[in-house]
């Protein structure tokens, strides 16, 4: 929450990034159904027409959070690159290990946003922009049928977790995990 607007200096970059933490909480704690103007410009301490003044609209709001939440995956799969030794399937593990660390924090924002990427153009485009971008980066590394099996394989381990009841964890995560890892080491 920003400081009341009578009392705070012109800070619009703090006031913006606030309406961005607040839709993004507001989207994982009670659904993207939850995220109008007014519940987000009251959680940030704002005026509506504060939050206008940054967003034109909800469809601008969300696409911004969807946006920052890109932004925030693909440095978590460049974190992972960095720890990896490199060879055949690199990006495969660094994304597998991204949505499975995902999974086990039980909070993430892609649980909120996995149906809207579903359904809303814009987010799904945005999706398979970055991921056939990401696939030309590595292409040296993670072309091929076996990787994608894997990639295909935690994209659905991740939908059944979103999917899942709460507080029901299904099959061994570490198991599964290790699995898939291992699987990427393999060319053939």
């Amino acid at each position: 929450m920003v400081d009341s607007p009578r009392n705070r200096k012109k800070q619009p970059d703090v006031v913006r990034q606030a309406l961005l933490d607040c839709a993004t909480r507001l989207a994982l704690e009670h659904g993207l159904a939850a995220v109008s103007l007014q519940a987000v410009a009251s959680a940030a301490g704002v005026t509506k027409g504060g939050l206008f003044h940054h967003f034109p609209n909800k469809q601008a709001l969300v696409k911004a959070v969807f946006d920052g939440m890109m932004e925030s995956f693909d440095r978590e799969i460049d974190e992972e690159l960095e720890k990896d030794n490199g060879g055949h399937g690199t990006f495969t593990r660094a994304y597998v290990r991204t949505l499975f660390a995902d999974r086990a924090l039980n909070s993430s924002p892609w649980s909120a946003q996995t149906m809207t990427v579903l359904a809303d153009p814009y987010s799904k485009n945005l999706w398979h922009k970055w991921i056939n971008d990401r696939l030309v980066r590595h292409a040296g590394t993670d072309a091929g049928t076996r990787l994608e099996i894997v990639r295909l394989a935690a994209d659905g381990a991740w939908l059944a977790h979103v999917l899942g009841p709460d507080g029901h964890t299904g099959s061994d995560d570490a198991a599964v995990l290790k699995e898939l890892i291992e699987l990427t080491r393999h060319d053939n």
